[in-house]
C-alpha cells in the first residue's frame, strides 16, 4: 500500500507541478547595417528602445525568469536604463555575450539553473507577440523542440558560387526562420555543450552556426519542428526595418484602440 500510495503522490505532483520556463534574450549586436553610433537595440523605436519590446512581451507572459545577454560594457547601462527604468521584474540575469552569436546563446544557458523550456529571442526583433509564445510552448511540450517561422511568399533560387542560379526549391517547403527558439532545456543545453567542445573543429571545416536550431539537428540529431510566427515579426537590420516596425507598432496601437 505504502508503494501506490508514493506512485500516486509523484502522479498528483506531476499534475500540479507548473512548468517552468526561461527566456534568453540577445542584445549583443552590434548593428554595422544601421549606419547609426547607436548599438540597434538601443535605438528608439516609438520612443523606446528597441529591446524594450521583446522584453515588454515576455515580462508580461507566463515566462517565469529572463536572461538578458548584453555586449561588453553594457551591463551597467542595461540595469538603469532598460531593467529598471521600464521594471522588468523578471530579468534576474544580464550578462556579457561572445564574439559570436552561439557565445551569447552558451553564455545564457549557463546562467539559467532550474528550467523545462528555454526561449531564445533575438532582441532585435521587437514585434514578437504572446500569441506566437503560446503556440511555441504548445509546440515544444509536443516535440522538445521548435522554431518561430513563416512560409516564403516569393520564389527563391539558389545560387552557384558565381552568382548564377543552381536550384529553384519548392516554396511549398520553404520557410522564413525567426526567433523565438524554444526546446527542453537538457536537449539544448547539451547541444550547446558539444558545439563549444567541438569549436574548433567546426572551425577548421568552415562551419558556420546560424540558429539555434542547427546546433540541436547537428549535435543531437534531433528534428525541430517549424511554429507559426508572424510576417510582422521582423529583425531591425537596416534602417528602414525601423520604419516598417514603427508602422506596425502603429497599426497595433490603432487597433486596441478601436476595441
Amino acid at each position: 500500500m505504502k508503494r501506490k500510495k508514493k506512485t500516486w503522490q509523484k502522479v498528483v505532483w506531476k499534475m500540479v507541478k507548473k512548468e517552468r520556463t526561461s527566456a534568453i534574450v540577445l542584445a549583443a549586436g552590434s548593428g554595422k547595417r544601421m549606419e547609426s553610433s547607436t548599438k540597434k537595440q538601443y535605438m528608439l523605436l516609438r520612443e523606446k528602445p528597441v529591446i524594450y519590446y521583446s522584453l515588454k512581451v515576455f515580462q508580461e507572459s507566463f515566462i517565469d525568469e529572463i536572461v538578458l545577454v548584453v555586449s561588453p560594457g553594457d551591463i551597467e547601462f542595461c540595469q538603469k536604463e532598460i531593467v529598471g527604468r521600464y521594471g522588468f521584474s523578471k530579468v534576474r540575469h544580464i550578462i556579457e555575450g561572445g564574439k559570436e552569436r552561439y557565445h551569447s546563446v552558451a553564455a545564457g544557458l549557463n546562467s539559467i539553473s532550474e528550467c523545462d523550456f528555454v526561449f531564445i529571442h533575438d532582441g532585435a526583433r521587437p514585434l514578437v507577440t504572446e500569441e506566437i509564445l503560446n503556440r511555441a510552448l504548445s509546440c515544444v511540450k509536443e516535440f522538445k523542440g521548435c522554431v518561430a517561422g513563416m512560409p516564403v511568399k516569393d520564389t527563391i533560387k539558389i545560387a552557384d558560387k558565381e552568382g548564377y542560379i543552381s536550384s529553384t526549391p519548392d516554396r511549398k517547403l520553404v520557410w522564413m526562420v525567426q526567433t523565438p527558439q524554444v526546446f527542453e532545456y537538457t536537449l539544448i543545453k547539451k547541444a550547446y555543450d558539444k558545439l563549444i567542445m567541438k569549436e574548433k573543429d567546426l572551425m577548421k571545416e568552415g562551419t558556420t552556426i546560424t540558429d539555434d536550431a542547427m546546433v540541436v539537428e547537428k549535435f543531437m540529431g534531433h528534428p525541430v519542428k517549424l511554429a507559426f510566427g508572424s510576417y510582422e515579426n521582423i529583425k531591425i537590420t537596416t534602417p528602414e526595418d525601423i520604419i516598417t516596425a514603427e508602422n506596425f507598432i502603429k497599426d497595433r496601437e490603432s487597433k486596441t484602440a478601436d476595441k
